[in-house]
């Protein structure tokens, strides 16, 4: 008989808090870590030769967008494919619950405008077996998945739950509508909701194009609501801003950690237009912390880019009449279309009409977009830009772009980085009260392919850059980010702490670039994305993809609220 379920052999262990890597076997049972130590002489049910490998805590992803995919679908690709464990979604006040049966298609296509998931997937999807945010937590928790997740309540839904028609015109909450929305967030939270989210952004619109119901709520709402989290179970206050008024917004995440003492977190990316604004961000957040304020911001680790191209959601002529008129047809049909001569010159020469807000910041910015090649690199040198290969073939960018979408059967791709292209990434990532996130899995499904800036850390910033150290990339991504949701029990390898591991070949660990797939309900299409190298991943001691192929195991649960450290009953206090 076997003395553990599970034994990791002969790895280099990267626990997680920081420390030194040593080479060190791990032995698992009942799905905690049971034993870390340089040689086990035990047996194991079953047991892994990870020589030359690396052993990590599997990676914790703070925001996502898997409101939908986790009540229907059991893997929450592309996170689970690509090391993550755990994931927090409910970001930016977008969800499907409080939800009555009335407003089913507002919250639908509130997702469909604000984070790119196919409204005709959702509508065929979402089981709807919920109505209040408690009924909503017990059907994700009734479905079997490949890893964790956990959920904050999204404002959005609550305020149209709470307001109808009010909310979606944008009215101002009245003292009895602020009443009602306090009540059931309190009861959210009670039954495991993590913290409570909210957004500020105008990027942000419904599939109609107005701005989504929370934007430029009065400061008054948010800190009312925000009074009902609870310093004692780790909640959170987690909000997506322009901050174009920096310090009015930044107030608000901090008058919430001040009234209740309740963490906060809010998205920060750096951008041409604002040089400065991520140091002086990062100033507001180091007083705050020195005034006792918990509050950190979440920083992606690579530029935010938007994919384009004739199978993904949008390029740079969509918004042009000819080419919106062939986009119901096959890709195979659409390439034989905008292959003919007299088609291409009318589109070239044709304006926007209604473009969507990507295309309105970006569909003309040629020298800011890239072909998408192997290997892949999300950091281009301006002479590979889309402006640059035109001048050098001697015609304009918009005809050199319009060629290079037809190549590959349809299937090229251009990459837009639109903000975060900046060398100063690595720089907020070392920040101590920053954590890395945005990879927004489970959003902008056709538009976006976000979800490997995990590795991406590991493979730019640590090995190709030796911008930080291996150790303090792999803390970064499992136990700083567990922490900011007082997720206690995991992001270690220690004994007693949840087996949630990644085994990596670091040396041949590489991202793939992203492709299409229509998996979704409805036959809806998406962006997916494998790597090399990630030779397991395991939830709670269970293998749930080996080499990058998913095993039969389904061992994530839905977490409620902040969890303990098993080495400390007072973790949370």
């Amino acid at each position: 008989m076997s003395d553990y379920d599970l034994i990791i052999r002969n790895g280099t262990v990267v626990d997680g808090s920081g420390a030194a890597s040593m080479i060190a076997d791990i032995a698992v049972a009942d799905g905690r870590i049971a034993l870390v130590a340089p040689s086990i002489a035990a047996t194991g049910r079953e047991e892994i030769d990870a020589s030359g490998q690396l052993v990590t805590p599997g990676f914790v992803d703070v925001h996502t967008h898997y409101d939908g995919q986790a009540s229907w679908d059991s893997r929450l690709a592309p996170s689970s494919r690509l090391g993550a464990t755990t994931v927090v979604l409910g970001n930016c006040g977008v969800g499907f619950a409080p939800c009555r049966p009335q407003d089913h298609n507002v919250l639908i296509e509130l997702m469909e405008g604000v984070e790119d998931i196919p409204g005709t997937a959702l509508a065929e999807g979402l089981p709807w077996n919920w109505e209040s945010f408690e009924d909503y937590l017990d059907a994700l928790e009734a479905r079997h998945r490949d890893i964790d997740i956990a959920c904050l309540f999204p404002h959005s839904p609550l305020r149209v739950y709470v307001m109808g028609e009010r909310a979606i015109k944008r009215e101002a909450a009245t003292a009895d509508d602020i009443g009602k929305m306090k009540a059931l967030l309190s009861d959210g939270l009670a039954a495991g909701a993590v913290g409570f989210s909210t957004s500020r952004t105008v990027i942000h619109r419904t599939l109609a194009g107005s701005q989504i119901p929370t934007y430029q709520a009065a400061a008054q709402e948010l800190e009312q609501l925000g009074s009902t989290l609870d310093k004692n179970a780790g909640q959170v206050f987690q909000m997506v801003s322009d901050f174009s008024d920096a310090d009015h917004e930044f107030d608000i995440v901090r008058q919430v950690c001040s009234n209740t003492g309740a963490k906060g977190t809010f998205t920060m990316l750096q951008s041409d237009k604002q040089p400065t604004m991520w140091q002086e961000q990062l100033g507001r957040i180091e007083k705050a912390q020195a005034e006792g304020l918990d509050i950190r911001a979440q920083v992606l680790s690579r530029p935010l880019g938007v994919l384009m191209g004739l199978n993904a959601s949008l390029t740079p002529f969509s918004a042009r009449p000819t080419f919106h008129e062939l986009e119901k047809l096959s890709l195979e049909e659409r390439v034989v279309q905008l292959a003919r001569p007299e088609v291409k010159a009318r589109i070239l020469a044709e304006q926007d009409v209604n473009p969507h807000v990507f295309l309105e910041g970006m569909g003309q910015r040629f020298e800011d977009m890239y072909p998408l090649e192997p290997p892949i690199e999300y950091m281009p040198e301006k002479d590979k830009s889309v402006a640059a290969r035109a001048a050098i073939a001697g015609v304009s960018a918009p005809e050199w772009l319009y060629d290079w979408l037809l190549t590959d059967g349809g299937h090229a791709l251009i990459y837009i980085p639109a903000i975060n292209f900046s060398e100063v990434i690595p720089t907020i990532l070392q920040h101590p009260f920053t954590v890395p996130a945005l990879g927004d899995g489970g959003a902008h499904v056709g538009s976006i392919c976000d979800a490997s800036a995990s590795l991406y850390l590991l493979t730019k910033w640590v090995r190709e850059r030796n911008a930080f150290s291996l150790e303090a990339g792999i803390h970064m991504l499992t136990r700083k980010s567990a922490e900011l949701y007082s997720m206690f029990d995991r992001g270690l390898l220690a004994p007693g702490m949840k087996a949630d591991i990644n085994i990596i070949d670091f040396d041949r660990l590489a991202i793939h670039s992203p492709r299409i797939v229509h998996d979704l309900p409805a036959g809806g299409k998406r962006f997916l994305q494998d790597a090399d190298g990630l030779v397991a991943t395991i939830v709670a001691g269970e293998v749930i993809y080996r080499n990058g192929e998913a095993t039969e195991a389904l061992p994530g649960r839905l977490v409620r609220g902040g969890q303990r450290d098993p080495r400390s009953a007072a973790a949370l206090n």
